[in-house]
């Protein structure tokens, strides 16, 4: 089976302290340097979810933007 062009899936072992090592392939495909601070997305019912940090910066930066314009509207 042909895995679709941008999509990967790796496994991680959680340790005793409950942390998890991010494989190099992710590390280098996203980025993700030493010392970074990563944003982790939970939902009960979908699972766990680590963004790239540029979609969330855009995540982010669309919510402060839309927000900032209806401020005064209330």
């Amino acid at each position: 089976m042909k895995k679709p062009k941008g999509k990967y899936a790796w496994t991680v072992t959680v340790g005793e302290k409950g942390q998890i090592v991010i494989p190099k392939q992710a590390r280098d495909i996203f980025e993700i340097n030493s010392g970074d601070t990563l944003i982790i997305l939970g939902d009960e019912k979908k699972g766990l979810a680590i963004p790239p940090k540029s979609a969330f910066a855009q995540f982010t930066a669309a919510v402060f933007e839309t927000d900032m314009d209806n401020e005064g509207e209330e």
